[in-house]
């Protein structure tokens, strides 16, 4: 495929007018200046036709305007548009509602609406340390959980986040997240990777760093989204439960990324077989509309009025947005994320056979990582080629995002057909070829 000459004229002129006034703190990539979208395509202002694999970080769920959203937002923004948290709203209740019939534990649900997966992950903080009455927590390195001060503490997937911004929220301690490609810690005989952290957690944080009575929770990406897209071992999330439950420790699973069904399964911990305490929500809730949401047991949840709160937490036009976006997930793209993406996995590790520069595709549903590699066998992270495999494929049509050092995450809207998946890795791997011999 011949590359398109990127960007178009009236896209340079847009992004010359961004760079005036807006802030360069936003990681831009690729010079992609959106018009329109439909689906898993996306055109740009010059009329240029895309494959998006990134579905705007996880977000577009349901594809871009799908009708069925867009018809939802219309209808609630004639009626009404805010009315403010400090009132009630019929769509607000009935989304309250439905997370908790979806909700992932036994007991019933109560749920904190907000705007962004950071602001669900602030609230968490927040309603650990008031519920539990303790004020230390342990994260895990690798992650990310937003950029406000306490969710950036968290946070550690790069320097980037912190560097300027010392001194952050105080009581945190990381310990190293279970990456069965490249372990950190040493394995006893019998255990998996994922039992050998919370050996480590239990041994050496809870025994030489923190009192475990002063622990309030243990926030965990359940699939680690920016720190690489990796799942970690089968016996992590059962062996970090019994933690949790012998010091009274809270386990939030952040599911910001991989939750809403981009596992096959409503939320990624359900393939663990444990039950978190709380859990974050944002991104791929609403297709595209800002809506986040905490959600927690209600024995959990039990701080008085005036807590905490916001102004455009349960808006109208989110709710609505929401309530269209889970109807879908529920009735049809649950499945096609499981289905199309066990092909696309499978496609994938097809291509895997054909590049050396590939070291690992791993992944559950719709969320796939395809980490590239210097040599195989020393692992080391190619993260100018991974860099110029984005490049390449955009010129080409197909939008990717990266992760990690070297990664690229295959994060397509939920809707996508096995026919756009054959053309949009055909795409990625012609890629991968020019890149490869550009290398060389």
């Amino acid at each position: 495929m011949e590359p398109m000459k990127l960007p178009g004229p009236k896209a340079r002129a847009l992004i010359k007018r961004d760079s005036a006034v807006i802030s360069p703190s936003y990681p831009r990539g690729v010079p992609f200046v959106m018009d329109h979208g439909l689906g898993t395509q996306v055109w740009d202002v010059d009329g240029n036709r895309f494959l998006d694999f990134a579905a705007g970080i996880a977000v577009t769920s349901t594809g871009h305007s799908h009708p069925k959203v867009v018809k939802a937002i219309q209808e609630q923004a004639a009626k009404f548009i805010h009315i403010s948290s400090d009132f009630y709203h019929e769509q607000w209740i009935e989304l309250g509602e439905k997370l908790n019939e979806i909700a992932p534990f036994e007991e019933a649900a109560a749920s904190f609406m907000c705007n962004s997966g950071t602001e669900a992950v602030e609230t968490a903080i927040k309603l650990a340390r008031y519920h539990t009455g303790r004020t230390n927590f342990i994260g895990f390195t690798g992650a990310f959980h937003g950029r406000t001060m306490g969710a950036v503490t968290f946070t550690a997937s790069k320097p980037t986040y912190h560097r300027g911004f010392y001194p952050l929220m105080n009581g945190v301690v990381h310990a190293p997240f279970p990456n069965p490609y490249r372990p950190v810690l040493e394995r006893q005989t019998g255990e998996d990777y994922g039992e050998t952290v919370v050996r480590y957690i239990e041994s050496e944080i809870l025994g030489h760093i923190l009192p475990p009575d002063e622990v309030a929770g243990i926030l965990v990406e359940t699939i680690q989204g920016e720190g690489g897209y990796i799942v970690p071992p089968a016996g992590f999330y059962p062996a970090l439960r019994e933690l949790c439950d012998k010091y009274k420790i809270l386990l939030i699973a952040d599911e910001v990324q991989c939750g809403m069904g981009r596992t096959g399964k409503w939320w990624a911990m359900e393939h663990f077989d444990v039950e978190p305490d709380i859990i974050t929500i944002a991104k791929g809730i609403a297709s595209g509309m800002p809506m986040g949401a905490c959600l927690a047991r209600k024995s959990v949840m039990d701080w008085p009025r005036g807590s905490h709160g916001n102004t455009f937490g349960g808006n109208p036009l989110a709710c609505a947005a929401a309530m269209a976006t889970i109807d879908l997930i529920e009735n049809e793209f649950l499945e096609n994320a499981a289905t199309v993406g066990q092909y696309t996995q499978d496609a994938l590790h097809e291509i895997m056979v054909r590049h050396p520069s590939i070291g690992e595709v791993r992944g559950i549903g719709l969320m796939i990582g395809v980490e590239f590699v210097k040599d195989r066998k020393t692992k080391a992270p190619d993260e100018t080629l991974c860099n110029r495999v984005v490049e390449l494929a955009f010129e080409r049509g197909l939008i990717l995002l990266s992760c990690g050092k070297s990664v690229i995450r295959i994060a397509p809207p939920l809707s996508i057909s096995q026919t756009e998946v054959d053309e949009g890795l055909k795409t990625f791997e012609e890629a991968i070829t020019l890149a490869e011999k550009e290398g060389k």
